[in-house]
Formats: structure tokens, sequence, C-alpha cells
């Protein structure tokens, strides 16, 4: 088994049935604890309906009343290639903030369509989202088949729908799945009820898909703090990506200094010769003196620069205006700027661009922007390095923004 786990999010209009693919996918991998399944059964016979495994994920009271997913919820499991985290997103567009930050976190995407409803406007918008947070692993699952009689034809018709709306946004989708999330058929096993189907279940489709293994890639540690001790000053930080080697010559980012890691230090541990990504450690060096913000690396393949091109989502009940002055925070680094364009923005809820090089941003929505700092930092794309490739914009001390470089 891979010891990465590949992080997923689940998007669609509402009632296409996002919480019943989750219950059926930690059911059918047996990921789902007996004591769990007992309490749907539960809540479900004193509600009077047959076992929903959408309950699975909507427990909150409040959702089991309505019917809707109102809180991104974060759930595990596993088949025999890798652990699976999934990230289920609110549809409702009240909570589509929500849906953002949970699909920020993402590597891959399953898209379901309703074969009874089709292409909804929530469909469109989710389209955009994953299009403006590149995602490019996407599977679409045309849900409920069996309210179809398991139409080829009428599968046909919404693939080349959904296929000419995500080419419109350049995302190439790696499968369209027909399935009935609800009976379980093509989630874990296939059913002779879609025999004229040849592609991969859910399952299959998920495990062919491919973890970031940011291990594997340049060092990248920013630097958190700086401790004195017995005489020495000790940098603290996290491995977010490659390794750190005792020994090792490295790059200090922006300023492309260099200087060596004479020791790795970590809490109740000994001498250690190297740390790898996730690993939080302390780490003597000599050469360039060391200060928060700064990021060591191996390689100089960041970006170094004082101007950002992102994707940005406007969270606050205030206006941005083109001038004002905001505070760019990623990792450990933080410098003053303020938004010198505003490329386009757009509404999630009305799908369309509501205007083009516009002078301010309203509340609730995206827009891409080029970001001026008065100082460089060192960043990376967000699909390369997610940690140095995700920011928040903060202005008078608050959160106003979050973002990721494109």
């Amino acid at each position: 088994m891979e010891e990465r786990s590949l992080h997923l999010v689940i998007v669609g209009h509402v009632d296409h049935g996002k919480s019943t693919l989750v219950g059926r996918l930690l059911f059918d991998t047996g990921s789902l604890p007996p004591e769990k399944l007992e309490d749907i059964k539960r809540v479900c016979e004193s509600m009077g309906k047959e076992l929903e495994f959408a309950y699975v994920m909507d427990n909150l009271e409040e959702e089991r009343t309505k019917g809707i997913t109102i809180d991104i919820a974060h759930t595990f499991f596993m088949t025999r290639k890798r652990r699976y985290v999934i990230i289920d997103a609110p549809g409702h567009k009240e909570f589509l903030k929500n849906m953002i930050s949970g699909t920020s976190q993402a590597e891959a995407a399953l898209l379901l369509v309703d074969i009874s409803r089709g292409i909804q406007d929530q469909t469109l918008r989710h389209c955009h989202i994953l299009s403006l947070l590149g995602i490019k692993q996407v599977a679409v699952l045309v849900n409920k088949m069996d309210l179809a009689d398991y139409s080829e034809s009428s599968f046909k018709e919404v693939e080349a729908g959904i296929g000419s709306v995500l080419a419109s946004l350049n995302i190439k989708p790696s499968y369209i799945i027909p399935l009935s999330a609800s009976k379980g058929e093509n989630v874990a096993k296939r059913t002779e009820k879609l025999n004229w189907y040849s592609g991969p279940t859910v399952l299959e489709a998920l495990d062919s898909f491919s973890t970031l293994r940011v291990e594997e890639k340049g060092l990248r540690f920013p630097v958190q703090d700086i401790y004195s001790f017995d005489g020495h000053d000790i940098a603290v930080g996290r491995v977010e990506a490659g390794s750190l080697k005792k020994g090792q010559e490295v790059f200090v980012l922006p300023q492309k200094s260099k200087s060596k890691i004479v020791e790795i230090k970590k809490f109740l541990e000994g001498d250690i010769t190297e740390a790898p990504t996730g690993d939080c450690v302390g780490i003597l060096t000599e050469g360039a003196k060391l200060k928060r913000g700064q990021i060591l690396t191996d390689e100089i393949k960041s970006e170094i620069t004082d101007k950002i091109r992102a994707n940005i989502f406007w969270m606050v009940d205030k206006d941005y205006k083109l001038g004002i002055p905001v505070t760019f925070k990623c990792a450990t680094q933080e410098v003053k700027g303020r938004i010198e364009k505003i490329h386009r923005r757009f509404d999630p809820a009305s799908v369309s661009i509501v205007e083009n090089n516009a002078s301010i941003i309203k509340p609730a929505e995206i827009a891409e922007v080029d970001i001026k700092l008065d100082a460089p930092v060192t960043v990376d794309k967000f699909s390369d390095v997610p940690e140095l490739g995700r920011f928040v914009l903060e202005h008078a001390g608050y959160p106003v923004a979050g973002g990721i470089i494109i």
C-alpha cells in the first residue's frame, strides 16, 4: 500500500448524491465502523426511512432535518492501493465559501451529475471552481442511473454535455462513469444492468489517480523561528517538500545566499542525519544568518518575485478597492503589498464573469489578480508545492482573502 493518502473532493448540485456516494464508498471498502452503521439504521428507522448511506456524512441534526450538507466533512477509506481523505463539499451557494476552502486541499475531484436532472447551475459553478483551483484529476460520475432505466443513450447525452462544459474550462475528465450510488452499482462492483459500459468502477478510477509526491521534490524548509540555545542559534520549521540532510549545502531564499546544515535536532531524539517531508525540526547551520520567513532549498527552482498572479476568494463583507494595503502570508513569509490589477472577477453563484479589468472585488467573489509586494518572496505553483502555493491576505490584522498561486 502507498504511504501517501490522496485528498479527494466531491462536488455536484444539491441532491445529486454526494453524501450517498461517500457512505457507499465507506461501506463497500469496509471502512464504516459497526457502531456508525447501527446509529444510521437507528436514525433512519426513527424517521420512517429505509437505510440511507447519506447519513454517514450528514450526521448533524440540522442536516438530517433539511436533507442538505452544511459543513465541510472529512472522512477516510482505504483500498488495497492507498488511503483516501474525502472532502465532502457543500453544494448550496451560501456554503460556497466553505466549499472553496475544502477544495483547495484536494488533489483530485469527483463531480456528480444526476442522470434524471442533468447539468444544473451548481454543476457549472463547481466546474468553474475546479478550473480556478487547477485540479486536473477529475472523474465525472453520472449518478442515479436506475432512475433512467440504465439507458445508454441518456448517459451519452449527459456525457457529451458535461464533456463540453469541462473542455471550455481546459479540464479533460479522466473518466465519465455511469453508476447508482444508492444501489452500489459501479461504485465498487460492476452490474449487468450497465453491461454496455466497459470503463472502470469508481474505486478503480480513484486508484488510477496519482498522489502529489512532494517528498520526491526538492527541499523546501520555511524558517518559522530562531531560538538561542547553549550559545547557538537554532532555526526551527517544518520540512514541506523533499528532505533535510545533515551536512547538506543549501540555498537561503529569497536572498540566494548559502548555508550548511551542521546539526538536525528533534525533541527527545538523539543525533538525526535526515528529516523527511512533514518533520518539524530544529537545525544548526553555518554560513548565512537565518531569520523567520526565509526558505531553505537544495535547488533554486522556486519563483523569487515581488509580483504574484493568483486566484483569490474574497471572504469579508466589505468591498476591496484597488490600492488598499494588504499583508501577504505564505508559509512563514509575511510581506506587505496591495492588489495591483484585477484581471477579472466573477460571482460563483452566477458562473459568468462579472467584470474584466475591475477596480473592486465584492464579498464572496472570486478574482484573478496581480499582487504587488514591497519585497520579494519565495513561491511555487500550488500544483507543485501546495504549502508554498497557497496564501492568505490580511488587512488591519484580519484575514480578508485566501488564494492559490497560478
